[in-house]
C-alpha cells in the first residue's frame, strides 16, 4: 500500500507561496486615508449637484450613498483591518489599474464628440488585448460583441439615448 503525504496548509499554503510581497502597514495606512480622502471629495461633489428628496431624488442621491460606503469601509479597514492580511506590493502590474483608468477617461472625453461605438470598441479592444492578454482574434470578437450586447440592453432594449457618431 502505497503512502500519500497530505500538505497540513493545503491549497492556501500553495497560494501563499505565490503570493506577491506584502506592502506592510504604511501602505496599508496610506491605501485607506487615499479611499477615504475620494470618499469625501465624493460626499462634497454629490451634494454639490444636488440630493433632492427619496421621492424625487437628485443627480447626488447615488454618488452621495457610493461615497458615503466608501468612507465608512475605509475607516473601517483603517480600524479593524489591521487584524488581517497585508495588501499587496505595487508592482509593475499594478500600472494596469492606472492604464484602465485612463483609458476609461479617453472613453468619457471621446463619448461626446464621437458618440458611444468608436470609443466603447476600442476601450473594450484595448482591456481585453492589452490588460486581459487575449488574443488579437479573441479581443476584436469579444470587443465587437460586447459593444453589440451594450447597444442592444441600453438602447434597444431601455431606450436609453446615448451619443452616435452619424
Amino acid at each position: 500500500m502505497e503512502s500519500t503525504a497530505v500538505d497540513p496548509a493545503g491549497p492556501a499554503g500553495a497560494l501563499a507561496d505565490d503570493a506577491p510581497p506584502s506592502a506592510g502597514p504604511v501602505a496599508n495606512l496610506a491605501a485607506c486615508v487615499v479611499t477615504t480622502g475620494v470618499g469625501v471629495a465624493g460626499v462634497v461633489g454629490a451634494t454639490a449637484l444636488g440630493l433632492g428628496t427619496p421621492a424625487q431624488p437628485g443627480a447626488g442621491l447615488w454618488p452621495l450613498a457610493i461615497s458615503v460606503a466608501m468612507v465608512v469601509l475605509s475607516l473601517a479597514q483603517l480600524l479593524v483591518g489591521r487584524r488581517g492580511g497585508d495588501g499587496e506590493k505595487f508592482s509593475r502590474y499594478s500600472w494596469l489599474s492606472l492604464a484602465g483608468l485612463a483609458t476609461l477617461l479617453g472613453l468619457v472625453a471621446l463619448l461626446p464628440v464621437i458618440g458611444f461605438e468608436i470609443p466603447a470598441l476600442l476601450l473594450s479592444l484595448v482591456w481585453m488585448r492589452f490588460l486581459g492578454g487575449e488574443s488579437w482574434r479573441s479581443a476584436v470578437l469579444y470587443s465587437v460583441l460586447v459593444v453589440g450586447v451594450l447597444y442592444g440592453v441600453f438602447v434597444g432594449a431601455l431606450g436609453t439615448n446615448v451619443p452616435h457618431l452619424l
